[in-house]
């Protein structure tokens, strides 16, 4: 028999700034992001923030980052494997503002939050577009932003893809060969 969710602990900001190790929050429940990503995972991310900053080196608005802390409410914490912001942030310790971009790689361990919970997330939260990254095939799932709900625009495995930035005055074509 499963415990009522109202018996369950919900947590907020405050906690979530005093806990050690890495941490996300999603509705109040943390999740554990250990042990650290594996290293081709690692590897992966780290060419997926290269491309982004090299195609954004002349955008005054837009900014790859690498994983921060994106403060949704104050019980929801997450931190994307790479994203683009097309605005300033208001606060040195994360962002406020949903991001223009989320790339999400996968590993077993986060697989089904990625594909299910901070899907709906993003989603919700108007990100324009989730890119879901999976390195065991050498496939990512692009999904772009209409009418409030994610559409598939592709699996891209070895092509190049254009995500749209009117924020910047210009597309990334993104070359998903370079990153496996």
């Amino acid at each position: 028999m499963g415990a009522k969710l109202e018996y369950l602990p919900s947590y907020t900001y405050e906690d979530y700034k005093l806990w050690e190790g890495e941490w996300e929050l999603i509705y109040g429940v943390p999740y554990a992001m250990s042990p650290a990503p594996m290293i081709k995972h690692q590897n992966i991310s780290n060419k997926i923030a290269w491309i982004l900053q090299n195609e954004l080196i002349n955008c005054k608005e837009c900014q790859a980052l690498l994983p921060v802390d994106w403060r949704v409410t104050d019980e929801t914490i997450v931190q994307p494997d790479n994203l683009v912001i097309c605005h300033q942030p208001q606060n040195e310790a994360y962002i406020s503002k949903a991001p223009v971009i989320i790339f999400e790689v996968l590993s077993k361990s986060t697989a089904q939050k990625d594909l299910h919970l901070k899907y709906e997330l993003y989603e919700q939260e108007g990100v324009k577009y989730y890119v879901i990254v999976n390195p065991e095939d050498s496939v990512a799932k692009v999904y772009k932003l209409h009418d409030s709900k994610y559409i598939k625009v592709c699996d891209a495995g070895d092509e190049s893809v254009t995500l749209e930035l009117p924020e910047c005055d210009k597309n990334i074509s993104f070359d998903f060969s370079k990153i496996w």
